[in-house]
């Protein structure tokens, strides 16, 4: 086989593996809330019970529904596991003990969290001045721990991850940088991890990549027209996701987040469909603009959950959308040379962006019915 009937067949093989073997995702990250006020000596803890499942068999029936009963006979067992999840410790090392207040049940945009309430007893009176959070890395690399610090009425908002599960609390309450570089890192990983945001992208500047009979006498008239509407493309799902992440982050606008999770996926089906038979229209930034509107509010399924009112939340907000766009550009900026590149291979177009089409679209649809089932 020739190299360039070579590249196109591997890249289709990569992609078409990747696709396959990809779990049905809900957008929804695997995230659980800490809430830490250090006036009041106190952190609260809510964990989503699918992730506590992981930890601490909770569904005897097998049912796939967790009762108040079932939750009750575990209690013992889930305490255990989240005290040894999270280690607060004062200045000179000494590690401080949870006292447990209240435990229960509380309700995230994606359904139930057991939450737990403790007061932190640090020896000879100290105050915590670092803590350590180690729950569920071990079983989901993708897992965050979104942690609110309060002291002296102010607010920071931070999240904790795999290689960063461990922070000191007094640099943590110095001002709002902290906030902003946090989420603006958490922006570029949770558009990366996005497959679903991934494949929309991909489906959305596929037409800006191939080549066209009209377009063929004059590549250079025909790389700047591409780039043209790259551009187009990019801005408009940009100010649609920007919007309404803004205005779901804030609390202005709520929808339920497994009815979105639900669009977004049909979203990407329509998408690749109008690739093939433009029933939608070939105006693609009109496309990117209409569907990334519902876009913003998956995005915003990060932030949403987190106290609102505060100045942090805004900060937040800003870091957030920028690492987003960070991960945008920094994802077209490697596919869009590559694939334009590719779309003046005959094998590419005939045969590899039609595998892609019919890839995206099935991978889609089943998102759209296992999502479903949860609205």
């Amino acid at each position: 086989m020739r190299l360039t009937h070579a590249i196109p067949a591997t890249l289709a093989l990569v992609f078409m593996t990747m696709v396959t073997a990809a779990p049905a995702m809900a957008h929804k990250a695997s995230d659980s809330f800490l809430y830490l006020d250090l006036d009041r000596s106190e952190i609260r803890i809510d964990v989503a019970l699918r992730d506590m499942e992981l930890l601490v068999r909770m569904d005897r029936n097998r049912d796939n529904s967790i009762t108040w009963q079932e939750l009750q006979a575990r209690r013992a067992a889930i305490t255990r596991v989240v005290e040894q999840g999270i280690t607060l410790s004062s200045a000179s090392g000494a590690a401080c003990s949870l006292a447990g207040q209240q435990w229960g049940v509380s309700r995230h945009s994606d359904g139930r969290y057991v939450a737990g309430l403790y007061r932190v007893n640090c020896p000879a009176g100290e105050a915590p001045a670092r803590l350590e959070y180690n729950l569920l890395f071990d079983r989901d690399t993708l897992h965050r721990g979104l942690l609110e610090i309060r002291q002296d009425g102010s607010t920071v908002l931070t999240a904790m991850a795999p290689d960063k599960n461990s922070i000191r609390l007094t640099e943590q309450t110095t001002g709002l940088w902290t906030t902003f570089a946090s989420f603006t890192y958490e922006g570029v990983v949770h558009l990366l991890i996005g497959l679903d945001h991934m494949l929309f992208l991909l489906i959305l500047v596929l037409p800006a990549t191939l080549v066209t009979t009209r377009s063929k006498g004059d590549p250079e008239a025909s790389l700047k027209q591409r780039v043209i509407q790259l551009a187009g493309i990019v801005t408009a799902f940009t100010a649609a996701h920007s919007l309404t992440l803004a205005l779901s982050a804030l609390g202005l606008v709520r929808l339920p987040i497994a009815w979105v999770e639900t669009v977004i996926a049909l979203s990407i089906a329509l998408a690749a469909l109008n690739v093939a038979w433009p029933i939608l229209g070939r105006k693609t930034w009109k496309l990117a603009f209409g569907f990334g509107l519902i876009h913003g509010f998956g995005f915003a399924s990060v932030l949403s959950d987190l106290t609102s009112g505060t100045p942090s939340l805004a900060v937040a907000l800003a870091g957030f959308n920028l690492g987003v766009e960070l991960g945008q550009l920094a994802l077209l900026l490697v596919g869009f040379p590559l694939l334009y590149m590719l779309g003046h291979n005959h094998l590419y177009q005939r045969a590899v962006v039609p595998m892609i089409l019919l890839g995206v679209g099935t991978v889609s649809l089943i998102w759209v019915a296992e999502r479903a089932t949860q609205i």
